[in-house]
């Protein structure tokens, strides 16, 4: 290890090499344009050749430092990579998950406190992302996912299907809230990237026109909007069933249309991956089933 030089030393090298300037690199890494220069005087003479040609006021590679420089940003990269892979690695005990935002604060939030008293020495991590991630850079051990899969290299288990309903805020129109499906599509319109075909054809109704409304391309945000009583959205029954049972919300109508996007339990398969704690896996499905079994219940009752 002696022929290591400097970190600093490297790392101003580095960003010359890649910016072709001094005063840019000094920018990127927050110092002075002297202490870059220093910097690369000092590798220098630890090794005894030039690595830049100096031009007036800037510099260029010299054919000595060509290769440095791609070995020695394939090495910075490289231990970048072993950081950030060491930082995210779950800790003793922890257990991190991945999700979409809107699943995670309207259907698993409500329900984890009751994981964490039955392990309260739990750690658990939350990583919301629209993005679909990989588990094992994300350094999760399972990841809650909406879609019709199949993702490589994972376990996957159907956790539910669910279904669409039509929501207003029990104050829309002052109170006068639509009775039928075709007074509910004469309301204002708050629109997502959710498909109103299927609950259109369980209505015998064509669909609303595209033109006008309120567009949103997120299910948080048009919920707040719906509970503002800024118009009716078709939205899904797991993100809504908490609203319904608490009054915010209300169905406009007894329909309630397949959705073609279930949830899934996903993990990596066991081959050098982090296992997900089966506590936790055998826990969501129990509330899973819980979940389905009140659904069931509730049409049931309404009959």
């Amino acid at each position: 290890m002696n022929d290591l030089p400097p970190m600093n030393a490297l790392r101003c090298f580095e960003a010359v090499a890649r910016l072709g300037s001094v005063g840019r690199a000094a920018a990127e890494l927050h110092v002075t344009h002297s202490a870059v220069s220093q910097q690369l005087r000092q590798l220098e003479s630890l090794l005894g050749l030039a690595l830049f040609e100096r031009e007036g006021r800037g510099v260029r590679l010299a054919e000595s430092g060509r290769l440095y420089a791609l070995q020695v940003r394939e090495a910075l990269q490289g231990i970048g990579d072993a950081t950030r892979a060491l930082r995210i690695r779950p800790r003793t005990g922890e257990l991190v998950v991945t999700l979409i935002p809107s699943f995670g604060q309207h259907w698993l939030l409500p329900r984890l406190p009751r994981y964490l008293a039955a392990h309260p020495g739990r750690r658990v991590r939350l990583q919301a992302s629209l993005d679909l991630q990989d588990l094992r850079q994300a350094g999760a051990q399972v990841a809650i996912r909406m879609g019709q899969g199949p993702w490589d290299g994972m376990v996957q288990e159907q956790l539910f299907t669910d279904q669409l309903v039509m929501v207003a805020a029990p104050g829309l129109n002052g109170g006068a809230l639509p009775r039928t499906p075709a007074e509910v599509l004469q309301c204002p319109l708050v629109r997502s990237a959710e498909s109103w075909a299927p609950w259109c054809q369980l209505a015998g109704l064509p669909e609303p026109s595209p033109e006008g409304g309120l567009w949103i391309n997120d299910s948080n945000l048009s919920l707040q909007a719906v509970r503002l009583g800024m118009g009716v959205a078709l939205e899904r029954l797991s993100l809504v069933d908490g609203l319904l049972r608490s009054g915010e919300l209300v169905a406009l109508t007894d329909l309630r249309a397949p959705y073609a996007y279930p949830y899934w339990l996903v993990w990596p398969q066991p081959a050098g991956a982090q296992q997900p704690p089966l506590d936790f896996i055998d826990w969501l499905r129990a509330e899973a089933r819980r979940y389905t079994a009140e659904l069931e219940a509730a049409a049931v009752a309404a009959r």
